[in-house]
């Protein structure tokens, strides 16, 4: 029977696990760590949780036991933020060469200095090119529905490869909601047990992993990931179809969430949990604006946001990190796929300043007046 919980976002992470029933735990348990870890060893040490917890002296080696533990078959799970994030960067490009399909909760939080321990999105899109599927999530009932569905998307013999759940730090992950939790046995159900097709360390069945990739098939193996992450596209979507089948929810087509669009003469685009700000200032004050909320940063769902947005007056992006000497990257992902449709590209909510209602509403006017076509403009900002 379905149990209504009001939790937060880092316990919405941990229980999901416990329920997936993961083999191998690792963390680094010191700032920027989040409570999730916590979590999940009360849960190993009562018993809850049939798992290894491995603790660790730094991030680099948590990402890396979990590495090792899933090349042996183990289904595995860490979790970090922020700076923890950052120091990951080195293996991050290995589990995904790898073709690993680890699981990893990030709690969003800026990136130092100045030193800063709140939200934005710096720290999960400066990893965009490390071949992790990026998932993001507005509220702490699609955190936990999403970290379930990560393991299926992630071990799914089509694609193979790493995904990164991610959500708001202290917006979600210390904010109380109401949350629907299923029976265990119906997640294990759904999720399934893992049998690695490939890619794991059996003394019976002895393979190389890591090789030297010369000259000569360096390139094969990255063209496969890149193929491996167009059809996680497909994947995202049945596994969305299926979980709203099985649970009764499902998050857009799984790649991007549509909200007021089909009227709307403009469009906002953004990811995280300001859209529920978003979706309010749509019901309350502009019945002619729409939503597009990006759920699947990382593959980048390009055509379905210009099947949405080729139409509309104006269109917008409200980017949570920037690319310093550049346009911001969710702007830049969006004109890459829509040359010739006009976006405008704000920047807002930088170390956890709060997007407002009235925030919302000056984007939204930098889209009527075609502003932010050259430059972002920031939001809220006092210089």
């Amino acid at each position: 029977m379905t149990e209504v919980r009001v939790i937060n976002g880092n316990y919405a992470v941990a229980e999901a696990v416990r329920m997936v029933d993961v083999d191998v735990i690792a963390a680094y348990p010191i700032t920027p760590q989040t409570p999730i870890v916590e979590y999940l060893s009360e849960f190993v040490s009562d018993g809850e949780l049939d798992a290894e917890f491995i603790h660790v002296e730094s991030e680099h080696s948590a990402i890396s036991a979990v590495l090792g533990a899933s090349a042996t078959g183990a289904r595995v799970f860490t979790a970090t933020a922020s700076q923890g994030l950052a120091l990951m960067h080195e293996i991050l490009f290995i589990a995904s060469g790898l073709r690993l399909p680890i699981v990893m909760a990030v709690t969003n939080r800026a990136l130092s200095a100045p030193i800063n321990i709140w939200c934005d999105h710096s720290d999960s899109v400066a990893q965009r090119d490390t071949s992790w599927i990026q998932l993001y999530c507005e509220s702490n009932q699609e955190v936990f529905d999403t970290v379930v569905q990560a393991y299926r998307i992630a071990e799914h013999e089509d694609v193979l490869l790493p995904v990164m759940v991610c959500l708001d730090g202290f917006t979600l992950s210390h904010t109380l909601e109401p949350v629907e939790l299923p029976e265990e046995e119906e997640v294990r159900s759904f999720v399934g047990g893992y049998e690695p097709f490939h890619c794991y360390l059996d003394p019976e069945d002895p393979m190389t992993l890591g090789p030297v990739g010369d000259p000569d098939s360096y390139m094969e193996f990255k063209k496969m990931q890149h193929d491996a992450m167009e059809k996680a596209c497909e994947v995202i979507g049945e596994v969305n179809r299926e979980f709203s089948d099985e649970f009764g929810r499902s998050y857009g087509d799984g790649l991007i969430e549509e909200y007021n669009t089909e009227d709307a003469d403009y469009v906002v685009i953004a990811m995280g949990s300001v859209c529920g700000t978003i979706k309010h200032v749509i019901d309350e004050e502009r019945p002619d604006v729409g939503l597009v909320r990006v759920k699947a940063y990382r593959p980048f769902p390009g055509d379905r946001i210009v099947e949405v947005i080729q139409d509309k007056e104006g269109v917008v992006t409200i980017d949570r990190a920037h690319s310093y000497g550049a346009m911001p990257p969710l702007w830049t992902d969006v004109k890459a796929h829509a040359p010739d449709i006009d976006v405008s590209s704000t920047i807002a909510g930088l170390g956890g300043r709060d997007i407002r209602p009235q925030d919302v509403l000056e984007i939204i006017k930098v889209a009527e007046e075609g502003k932010g076509m050259d430059e972002p403009v920031w939001i809220n900002v006092k210089v």
